[in-house]
């Protein structure tokens, strides 16, 4: 009794451990000593070209009753060989597959998987206020444009609070380089830098900056000071100040304006702000030629222009400004104007 328990720990312990390369190997082995033991019991019918499929529904007990061995000899090689063993190595093969697939689906969930994304949007830090709201208006968005992937990284023990809509990586430091390029930090377009603390944010972004100086980077601040501070070492990247003062006092002065706001900034419901690019090898038109057109044939409203391509956009531009190509036109619409006749507007 106590030589089989001491058999049973060790066999568990070594199926438990063993790699896939192993358990390929077993089931070589299985196979091609099957085949040989009936191909010797001269059991034509079976060793020919329907083997594999036989075997397959032989040792999953499925057995459909279409093949079976014909022969005396066969027949106990059957019983006594490819069913036992073939049902222990099927279900090993087929519960190292769950096993394996579980643990994939977990590790994607704890946010320790590699990704491979490309163009995508990455939101770096947590906030327990604002992220998820965040990240469901991100989703929303993307959904209108251009259908981006989103990567939330964090530094917090958690797990991805969006499985299966987002894509997720727990670091262990938001200035550690590998962590946040298994995020594909490099190779994003868009990365938005919020975390609990504005000195967090400020030094992700600095790091940030330094691992990919192409992508759009936007950092949340509620300290104006190292709001300002950023800018002086990244002018590329743009600070976003916390104004939930400002729209109290606006709100304050011009009843609505909280309301007003809200539905500019909205991605899903009413007049949303939205812009675009005017593309490369066109002619410059005037602010007049482009808001009138707009107005009449899409039913959007230019609100600013930036004009000199600096990031500073000049709101509510004076209808004789010229508009080149490559300037930002920002828009008020109820949705985003994917298909706009830019030779048709700057040919009127």
């Amino acid at each position: 009794m106590l030589v089989f328990k001491s058999l049973r720990k060790l066999i568990y312990r070594h199926f438990k451990n063993m790699r896939w390369q192993a358990v390929l190997a077993l089931v070589l082995l299985y196979g091609s000593s099957s085949w040989l033991f009936l191909y010797l019991a001269k059991e034509q019918n079976i060793t020919g070209q329907d083997f594999i499929y036989w075997l397959i529904v032989t040792a999953s007990t499925v057995g459909y009753g279409d093949l079976s061995p014909e022969t005396p000899v066969g027949k106990m090689i059957a019983a006594f060989y490819i069913i036992p063993f073939g049902l222990g190595i099927f279900a090993l093969t087929a519960g190292k597959f769950a096993a394996f697939s579980a643990f994939q689906w977990r590790k994607g969930v704890m946010g320790l998987k590699e990704l491979n994304l490309d163009k995508h949007i990455v939101v770096v830090g947590w906030n327990e206020q604002r992220t998820l709201p965040l990240l469901k208006l991100l989703k929303t968005e993307a959904k209108q444009h251009l259908n981006r992937d989103i990567c939330l990284c964090v530094a917090e023990e958690m797990e991805n609070p969006m499985p299966g809509t987002i894509e997720f990586v727990r670091a262990r430091s938001l200035n550690d380089d590998s962590d946040l390029k298994r995020a594909d930090i490099e190779d994003a377009s868009t990365i938005i830098v919020d975390c609990a603390q504005d000195d967090q944010t400020l030094s992700a972004a600095l790091n940030i900056s330094n691992l990919n100086q192409t992508a759009h980077i936007i950092a949340y601040f509620r300290d104006e000071n190292l709001s300002k501070l950023l800018k002086q070492h990244c002018p590329n990247i743009e600070c976003t100040p916390s104004v939930s003062t400002e729209m109290m006092v606006k709100s304050a002065m011009d009843p609505g304006s909280s309301i007003l706001h809200h539905e500019l900034l909205s991605a899903d419901t009413g007049m949303t702000q939205y812009s675009t690019v005017m593309p490369e090898k066109l002619p410059e038109i005037s602010v007049r030629d482009l808001y009138i057109p707009m107005k009449e044939h899409y039913g959007a409203t230019l609100i600013a222009v930036d004009l000199d391509s600096d990031g500073k956009p000049e709101v509510n531009p004076a209808l004789d400004k010229r508009v080149k190509p490559g300037c930002t036109l920002y828009y008020i619409a109820e949705k985003r104007l994917k298909d706009l006749d830019w030779a048709g507007l700057t040919q009127r």
